[in-house]
């Protein structure tokens, strides 16, 4: 069996996001199928993931190729998904576009979550071969579960009967936020819940002013651990994603995994294995979301959650440990390349 680094060297400063998940994934999905996960440079491992792109992970990279060890990089960035983010982010997009390629550059392959942005990436030029493999979902902790609906619904005081609407994300333009207040401001009699946390110096003003007025139906809780998640999924009615940009989404996967009715906004990231009216409801434009997001919440619309599931199971973490070793098995074996000065001497007629 493999040993595999996975880098932990700037995770920490992103933990509570999708690429710290994804990284808390490759270990599950690693050990599940009987991998060796290590996250120290001794004893040296057969290859090193890399999740995020700050300076250390870059220097991380140029380590692990001088020490002969193949560089797999998670390509959970592109461009597109850093634009309509943070203060700042569309004017910096254009120079993170050049740091992406600086780091991607430095693998021997780049993994990332779907065809959809594998096919950005490859817009890129980049060297190394890119190819799709879904972040994947614990299925066995994420799961349907009535007892959870009810200590959910308990905890945040909702009546017998009464309609919730969840999200889940960063407060960012991209993530939809606005589209989400928006329709909660037009469904009085239903209670949306965002949940997520962002740094407020992060946040553009013109979101934190749409927060500051949204209605009084949505409310903002804050950061949740994954079992408090969970219990929302099971909780909600409607788990309603309206993000512009996406190169999977981990927590579209988890709602699924719960059983938990899906909206999504109908964005090319989804084409191929998310369909409206089968396993999910997608809408185009905010007026079409609100219509779908009614007909679900009125049961007006089928019934799809048991498609949706199958969608997260064929995600599930050992199916994801599988394709990862055999992944491994395919990479070309790099030896290490000693210091020139401890390299042998050619000798000389």
């Amino acid at each position: 069996m493999f040993r595999v680094h996975i880098y932990t060297g700037s995770l920490a400063l992103v933990g509570k996001s999708g690429v710290g998940q994804a990284a808390n994934h490759q270990h599950a999905a690693l050990e599940q199928t009987g991998a060796s996960v290590v996250t120290r440079w001794q004893p040296r491992s057969d290859v090193i993931h890399l999740n995020t792109v700050l300076p250390c992970s870059l220097g991380a990279a140029r380590r692990a190729r001088r020490e002969g060890i193949p560089v797999i990089w998670y390509g959970h960035s592109t461009e597109a998904d850093f634009r309509h983010s943070f203060v700042g982010s569309d004017l910096l997009a254009p120079l993170f576009k050049r740091w992406l390629c600086l780091c991607y550059n430095q693998a021997d392959l780049i993994l990332t979550p779907t065809p959809y942005s594998a096919a950005i990436l490859r817009s890129y030029g980049l060297r190394p071969p890119v190819m799709p493999l879904s972040n994947g979902v614990d299925t066995g902790f994420f799961a349907p579960d009535a007892a959870r609906r009810a200590a959910f619904r308990k905890a945040y005081g909702l009546a017998e009967g009464e309609k919730v609407v969840i999200s889940v994300g960063h407060f960012m333009e991209r993530k939809g936020i606005l589209d989400f207040i928006a329709l909660a401001r037009s469904l009085p009699q239903v209670r949306f819940f965002w949940f997520g946390h962002t740094d407020p110096a992060l946040v553009p003003r013109a979101i934190r002013k749409a927060m500051a007025a949204a209605p009084s139906n949505l409310t903002f809780p804050g950061f949740l651990s994954q079992s408090e998640l969970r219990d929302a999924y099971c909780g909600a009615d409607v788990f309603l994603f309206c993000s512009h940009e996406e190169t999977e989404g981990i927590v579209v996967l988890e709602a699924l995994a719960c059983g938990t009715p899906t909206l999504v906004r109908d964005i090319p990231v989804y084409d191929g294995w998310l369909i409206d009216g089968v396993n999910v409801y997608k809408g185009r434009d905010l007026q079409e979301l609100r219509t779908k997001l009614a007909g679900i919440l009125q049961h007006r619309l089928p019934d799809v959650t048991a498609a949706g599931r199958q969608v997260a199971l064929a995600r599930s973490l050992p199916n994801i440990g599988r394709a990862l070793q055999q992944i491994y098995a395919g990479l070309p074996a790099r030896s290490k390349q000693l210091p020139a000065s401890l390299r042998p001497r050619r000798r000389t007629a």
